[in-house]
């Protein structure tokens, strides 16, 4: 009977330990933003003035104004009725995906739904980037390759329009956070390998750079 009852609670235990990372999973749901405020700003050689680089970023949280405002500067859609964006991307293969890691999980941008889709109710903003201050930023941004939608092109030309086209959306989170008063600094020391794990990717999905955002630190 002892036996039993110690076997009993044991397992009762095992399943109190699991139900939180259970229910965690669960409530991670897609985030709705704002719509993004498209007037203002600082005009446009004034931004190309005050772009900089930062590796120095306070703990700060975004506002979610502030991060759809953020995400549309990078890769919103800028004609709703053409569906074409804020940046420039070869035979309109709209193939960059934009990986929103915060210290509430992981998301994807939906630029059509002005949404975050989840991905991982986990902060995994350590992992996408060697350097110390990654983890410890607000937001990390992943920018991924869906070779899926590059047709039969060539892997030489796969590769040079793909990085490209994440150059160009780098650069405008770069111009977007210089006229907002935002650090910011574009990565490409990632471990690759080990990101597209975290990130759950599939074979034909490729990273090619981290951009880190914030508040400066004071």
């Amino acid at each position: 009977m002892k036996s039993m009852l110690s076997l009993l609670m044991r397992t009762l235990f095992v399943i109190l330990l699991a139900v939180p990372t259970l229910s965690l999973a669960q409530e991670l749901k897609p985030i709705s933003l704002p719509s993004p405020q498209t007037d203002g700003g600082k005009p446009l050689m004034q931004a190309l003035k005050d772009r900089h680089t930062t590796r120095e970023f306070s703990a700060e949280k975004l506002s979610s104004q502030m991060l759809s405002n953020l995400l549309w500067a990078a890769f919103g859609i800028n004609r709703p009725d053409t569906g074409k964006r804020t940046a420039p991307s070869a035979m309109n293969w709209q193939e960059i995906d934009i990986y929103v890691a915060t210290a509430d999980g992981l998301y994807v941008y939906d630029a059509k739904g002005n949404k975050l889709d989840p991905v991982l109710a986990d902060d995994v903003r350590g992992a996408t980037g060697m350097q110390p201050f990654v983890k410890d930023a607000p937001l990390d941004l992943v920018y991924v390759a869906d070779l899926a939608k590059t047709g039969k092109s060539s892997a030489e030309d796969k590769n040079f329009y793909t990085a490209a086209d994440a150059g160009f959306i780098a650069q405008n989170v770069y111009l977007f956070c210089a006229s907002e008063g935002l650090a910011v600094v574009v990565r490409g020391n990632v471990d690759r390998a080990a990101l597209a794990k975290v990130l759950k990717l599939r074979p034909d999905q490729k990273i090619l750079l981290g951009q880190t955002v914030g508040y400066p630190k004071k």
